[in-house]
């Protein structure tokens, strides 16, 4: 079964607890890329007090650490903006 943005919605609220969480597919804006077979294309915007005091980095880690099942369901592409409270 394909991934789909709820899915990724409801792991990344349940790992996170984010204040701000925002998910798109975007696969529609990928099509006829060689990628786009191999999965969808999401972006992510999300607010969370787990990001406080980490590095860009290791807030991308916790994002893919939250959606390790469900990466091979069909995430081809994530991209991901990721803030902890306050910041702009």
């Amino acid at each position: 079964m394909a991934v789909s943005a709820q899915d990724i919605r409801d792991a990344l609220q349940a790992a996170l607890a984010p204040t701000l969480l925002d998910v798109q597919d975007d696969s529609h804006l990928h099509a006829g890329h060689a990628g786009a077979r191999e999965g969808r294309h999401f972006s992510v915007r999300l607010e969370s007090e787990r990001f406080n005091g980490l590095s860009r980095v290791a807030r991308h880690r916790l994002v893919y650490d939250s959606l390790h099942d469900l990466i091979p369901r069909g995430i081809h592409a994530l991209a991901i903006d990721a803030r902890a409270p306050g910041e702009s």
